[in-house]
């Protein structure tokens, strides 16, 4: 007889929670959902409940587990739960998981040839850049009827896979995904997570209680196939008060007293309790389970024993390492114990079984005696070892288990260490965290010091700083040896402190960075080997650049800027003679910033280089960090993005998302700059939602900015202040970032305004800041539009206007274009008009990627030039006054139009149908009705014909042609009839 239920008992509320969560799913407004309660409540029959509800609606099901072994494997449940999807199928094609496919490459098998194929090697993402991957990933399989991420066990998953369930929990509002995961009220990062979404209404949580005496009889009845009346009172009651209302507590003791034969039914077919109801404590699942077991085979015991020992799942692979068994002994063994109800075939992994419920393996282990128990632990250890001395990780995890099982802490703190090493190495940094803790935790006073040395890179690189610090700080001392040689122990910590002061400065935490540079200086006695010397040079070249730097040093910025770029060259140098590929780059980026100061050539020289060493040693990250900082040269050289882009591509490719998105900032403010509207909207639009899911900040605050910096480019100044209100709000105005927001945003709105006092004032805070701060933006103003304007204003001459040119930012574009029009005013302002005239053809070559700026810059010369008089101010002011009109911007266009009015020249009115005429004309101030006379000119008519045509008089015809001559220059009507037909298809 069947001694569990074919139906769900109860649970009316929670089964109608699923079903409209997933019809939710369906309808694009996903969410999580979480089923929480102790071991045999009915968790997993719920999800199932859930998952049979999905397929018969035509949704996709991921599902995945956690490890009950207590081996610590990141992205286990998730890898399983895209394996049960794709295995059969494949993962899918659409072109836009293309840029996730190498992130996703770590849970999806089949994509990592691919990336291996291409040549650049595994990216190490982070966590939320893999859990954006992923949610991506998830909206594609579920975009025509909602999926279904089925997650059990949390309570055993990794630190790694809770990382990413608390990304996906926050972000799948509006996506067509269900999450439904299960655990237990056990304390643990999966519990808090639960705990924290369900405060903030992240997540839904679903508390399973346990049955009432009610539906503790309608399970009964389902499991005896009978009506409850038909069961007797005694044992509905037995189960109620020893169950304890957990259906698997009640299955198990049904099943005992069926075994046992104390429930039956007699000859009338009517269920009898011949002894009536028992007494004692539910320890009778224990001796249940016992009695059971010593009926099998005593090989088949043997075997579930030995699998009990490794948890309620079990690799197949295990356990024949263990037992020594043949394929045909063990899969005979492993028949056996499935006939007998105790052990299913684990349907998520073909190699793996698992016992019919968690509590099964617990208490087929509470059966033996606990020194039997220590017995066979740390003889499964030891078969282990002995078939597999090199030990994969997941299983020295299981050796390090069953070795404290045995009672062996020193020997399980080895294979813990071991296993936390080797995943620090993986890049798998919060799952090393654990295992570590582990290790430090069993080991013994003498290891302790090892353990936590190798825990403290782990701790920074999984961004507990606070606790590596203080952990740090913990260390007992060792003592620097002042001869020539240093002990190993003093080696060992001095690389430590170096990387701990690296994770410092990247986080710019600069007094935690200088107290541990301090602590490398104290264990070398200042004399560190020249790798490590290198290595240190980085950290405290980053430091200079930092506004907190070391309290004792009171060299200036400048002298410390220089000390530092020596240093790090020397670094450089030192690093790639000593094979230290990663340190080289670092050094060779760090001299590029540096090296600005002198020019551009020199930077970009730096970073070919690390480019170079990069691509010499296979270091693909820091291959697209290269790309990525030669491309923003380029671009601020000559305001081509192409080397942009291609840094992109190559980023994308790699599935570096953090750097794609650093990228797609810098491209957006490409076009801001360009002019290219709507591309720059299109950019921030797509990714300014993803960097707030991943928290990448620098990239989240720089597309806020290009958002408000593209609203202030248009005049538009209400949005403008809006969008820089949402970057104060996400911590913009503490950032490095605040040049750009003084000069290239509202100094450029202000201007629009025609507010060029605002402007100005807007400049000198962003030169204010400059001063007080390092800087590594060029395109601010101090060395372009400030210029500019204090020469045109009068306050600058040609002394200081030599000196802004002199300096190696004013090669950059941008910046040139300001230069080469501020020293066409110059020239016109000291009579030089020819050579000034020249300047200004020369400026708008230069500005012609940049037109918004072209035609500002325009408008200021054009009004210096009327009133110093030289040029062609009327030409200049009518292009401007054009090009603002058909960008809005009315208050420029308007002031355009005024000083061609105090220059005595005609205006403009923009009726309908100016679009029609072209460009040139239009810059020329040809009007609507001149350019109906113009168009016919093709055709040579006389001035009657032309009346005729137009229904105007020969009078007005012939005052048209007169404007007509005088604003193209032509000096004959035939001329004017040749370009009539130059032109008369341009519009």
């Amino acid at each position: 007889m069947r001694t569990t239920s074919s139906i769900t008992v109860g649970r009316a509320a929670e089964i109608g929670l699923l079903g409209d969560v997933l019809s939710a799913a369906r309808q694009r407004a996903g969410g999580a959902v979480f089923l929480l309660g102790e071991a045999g409540i009915g968790k997993s029959r719920l999800a199932g409940e859930c998952a049979y509800q999905a397929y018969g609606l035509g949704l996709p099901v991921l599902r995945g587990r956690g490890s009950s072994t207590g081996t610590v494997t990141p992205f286990r449940p998730l890898i399983e739960a895209l394996s049960s999807r794709f295995r059969a199928a494949g993962p899918p094609a659409d072109p836009e998981l293309a840029p996730y496919r190498p992130a996703l490459a770590r849970l999806v098998p089949e994509w990592r040839d691919g990336a291996s194929a291409a040549g650049t090697g595994a990216y190490p993402e982070t966590v939320v850049e893999l859990a954006e991957a992923l949610l991506r990933l998830l909206a594609v399989l579920g975009r025509d009827q909602g999926c279904v991420l089925l997650l059990e066990d949390l309570h055993d998953t990794d630190a790694e896979t809770v990382a990413v369930l608390e990304y996906l929990v926050d972000n799948l509002d509006g996506l067509p995904v269900l999450l439904l995961g299960t655990l237990r009220a056990e304390p643990g990062p999966a519990l808090d997570l639960v705990r924290t979404a369900e405060r903030r209404r992240a997540a839904t949580v679903a508390e399973l209680r346990p049955l009432p005496p009610t539906e503790v009889a309608a399970l009964a009845a389902a499991i005896l196939e009978s009506e409850v009346a038909d069961v007797p009172a005694a044992v509905i009651d037995q189960l109620a008060a020893r169950g304890d209302g957990c259906p698997y507590l009640v299955e198990e003791l049904l099943a005992d007293m069926l075994d046992s034969r104390a429930l039956h039914r007699g000859e009338d077919g009517r269920w009898t309790l011949p002894g009536g109801p028992r007494t004692g404590v539910p320890s009778t699942i224990v001796r249940s389970w016992s009695r059971r077991i010593d009926q099998l085979d005593p090989q088949v015991r043997e075997l579930l024993l030995t699998a009990a020992t490794l948890g309620s799942r079990f690799s197949v692979t295990t356990v024949q390492l263990i037992t020594g068994y043949d394929d045909r002994t063990l899969f005979s063994h492993l028949r056996s114990a499935s006939e007998a109800n105790m052990i299913v075939p684990d349907g998520a992994a073909p190699d793996r079984y698992a016992f019919r419920h968690a509590l099964t393996a617990d208490a087929v282990t509470a059966a033996l005696a606990p020194a039997e128990r220590a017995a066979l632990a740390r003889r499964a250890a030891r078969a282990i070892v002995r078939t597999d001395p090199e030990l994969a990780d997941e299983r020295r995890q299981l050796v390090a288990s069953l070795l404290l099982a045995g009672g062996d802490r020193a020997g399980a703190a080895v294979h813990f260490a071991e296993a936390g090493r080797r995943m620090l190495e993986a890049g798998a940094a919060s799952s090393a965290v654990i295992l570590l803790e582990r290790a430090r935790e069993l080991a013994g006073d003498a290891e302790r010091t090892t353990v936590t040395e190798r825990l403290l890179p782990a701790l920074a690189e999984a961004g507990q700083l606070d606790r590596a610090f203080e952990l740090a700080r913990t260390l007992p001392p060792v003592h620097a040896d002042r001869g020539p040689a240093r002990t190993p122990a003093v080696e060992r910590r001095i690389d430590l402190h170096t990387r701990l002061a690296w994770a410092a400065v990247m986080a710019e935490r600069g007094p935690d960075a200088v107290a541990q540079v301090a602590a490398v200086r104290t264990l070398s006695a200042d004399r560190p080997r020249p790798e490590q010397d290198a290595a240190l040079a980085v950290v405290e070249g980053h430091l200079a650049l930092l506004p907190v730097h070391d309290p004792q040093d009171r060299t200036d910025t400048a002298t410390r800027l220089a000390e530092a770029e020596r240093r790090a060259r020397q670094a450089a140098e030192v690093a790639e003679r000593a094979g230290l590929p990663v340190v080289a780059c670092q050094a060779w980026q760090l001299l590029a910033l540096l090296a600005r100061e002198r020019g551009f050539d020199a930077a970009d020289a730096c970073l070919e280089r690390m480019l170079a060493v990069a691509e010499a040693h296979a270091l693909p990250v820091w291959r697209v960090e290269a790309l990525l900082r030669l491309g923003a040269n380029a671009f601020m050289r000559t305001g081509d993005g192409t080397r942009l882009e291609r840094a992109r591509e190559a980023a994308a490719g790699l599935g570096a998302i953090m750097l794609t998105q650093t990228l797609d900032g810098l491209l957006a403010m490409n076009a801001v700059l360009r002019g290219e509207w709507d591309t720059a909207r299109e950019i921030v639009d797509r990714c300014l939602d993803a960097t707030a899911r991943l928290r990448n900040l620098a990239a989240h605050r720089y597309l806020l900015l290009c958002s408000a910096t593209l609203a202030a480019h248009r005049g538009r100044g209400r949005e403008t202040e809006r969008e820089l209100a949402r970057f104060r709000q996400a911590g913009g105005e503490e950032s490095f970032l605040m040049p750009l927001r003084y000069g290239l945003c509202r100094a450029v709105g202000a201007l629009l305004a025609e507010d060029r006092a605002g402007a100005t004032a807007e400049l000198a805070a962003g030169l204010v800041w400059e001063q007080e701060h390092p800087s590594v933006f060029y395109l601010a103003g101090r060395h372009g539009l400030h210029p500019l304007l204090e020469v045109a204003d009068g306050r600058w001459g040609r002394a200081e206007l030599d000196r802004a040119v002199a300096s190696p930012a004013a090669e950059l574009a941008w910046n040139r274009q300001f230069l080469g029009f501020a020293e066409a005013v110059l020239l016109g302002r000291e009579g030089r008009s020819a050579e000034a005239t020249r300047a200004v053809t020369e400026a708008r070559l230069t500005a012609a990627p940049f037109p918004l700026a072209h035609h500002l810059a325009l408008r200021l010369t054009a009004e210096a030039a009327l009133a110093d008089g030289w040029g062609d101010p009327v030409t200049w002011l009518r292009t401007a006054e054009e090009y603002f009109h058909q960008a809005e911007v009315q208050p420029v266009a308007a002031a355009c139009r005024t000083l061609l009015r105090r220059a005595g020249a005609s205006v403009a009115q923009h009726r309908g149908g100016r679009d029609a005429v072209p460009a040139r004309l239009r810059t020329c101030g040809v009007t609507v009705r001149e350019y109906e006379v113009f168009v016919l000119l093709a055709a040579r008519p006389g001035n009657q014909e032309l009346a005729r045509k137009l229904s105007i008089s020969p009078r007005t015809v012939e005052k048209h042609m007169a404007n007509l001559l005088a604003k193209t220059g032509r000096t004959d009507r035939a001329g004017l009839c040749d370009l009539a037909s130059e032109l008369c298809g341009e519009g």
